[in-house]
């Protein structure tokens, strides 16, 4: 079973808070007034900084990702793309267009709503209602990450980093200096960009200032795992692996331990 815990000093320490959560696994979290997530058990939502949660999904379990757009909550799921308009007390199917099942990501450029999927990108301009297929020159239809950074939009499959600068109309290959190409996830803090990746379990993060023209591997201080997830707050970068969670506070160059309990 899944626990969470809470940080107030920039993971510096954490505190065990609420109830564990049902489920196995916590895949990423998202903010809209009140903080939401999703496991294998659903979404959860608390309004008390993690003091106590509720569970907020109906019609479906497995979940991938979430995303707020306006009033409007997102969550990809192994059955498609679910909208919510009541922070999670009610859900409604907004699927129609995709062709596949497996939603893993999300990203939001103003109204234009993205999914990464196990049959490519795809893109909606109304609130999820309808999609279409916004995958052209991607070699790798596996979508595990999106990131978005004003009219750049970035996507991360298993062999590397994506960009498309027309709405995901079409994509090029960003990989150079990318040595693991397994993209995990991705984060954007101003003008850096950072994959976090895997390689037989042997991940790394990578920076590009560049939008993906160019990568830097940085693995000062991070364990040799998988980099499953990356967030940004302000001036650090933090990287949920497999043994912990990690902060950089200097765009990567170096890294500690953030998951003292």
């Amino acid at each position: 079973m899944a626990s969470s815990f809470l940080s107030t000093d920039s993971g510096v320490s954490w505190t065990w808070v609420g109830t564990p959560l049902q489920g196995s696994d916590v895949n990423a979290l998202v903010i809209s007034g009140r903080i939401s997530l999703p496991d294998w058990g659903g979404v959860f939502r608390t309004t008390d900084n993690g003091t106590s949660w509720t569970s907020a999904s109906t019609g479906f379990t497995w979940v991938y990702s979430l995303a707020v757009s306006g009033t409007n909550l997102y969550a990809g799921t192994t059955d498609g793309v679910f909208r919510s308009t009541d922070d999670g007390a009610s859900w409604t199917a907004a699927r129609t267009g995709l062709t596949s099942a497996y939603v893993y990501s999300l990203g939001v450029s103003g109204t234009n709503l993205f999914a990464g999927t196990a049959g490519g990108v795809f893109l909606s301009t109304n609130d999820g209602t309808s999609w279409t297929a916004a995958s052209i020159g991607l070699t790798d239809t596996h979508v595990y990450a999106l990131g978005v950074s004003g009219t750049n939009l970035f996507a991360g499959t298993a062999e590397g980093v994506f960009l498309s600068t027309n709405s995901g109309l079409n994509w090029t290959w960003a990989n150079a200096g990318l040595a693991h190409t397994d993209v995990l996830s991705l984060t954007i803090s101003g003008k850096a960009l950072f994959a976090g990746t895997s390689d037989t379990f042997v991940g790394s993060v990578f920076l590009s200032t560049d939008n993906g023209t160019n990568w830097t591997p940085f693995t000062a201080g991070l364990p040799s795992t998988d980099i499953w997830s990356l967030a940004a707050s302000g001036t650090s970068v933090f990287a949920a692996t497999g043994s912990g969670v990690f902060r950089s506070t200097d765009n990567g160059t170096s890294w500690t331990a953030a998951s003292a309990v």
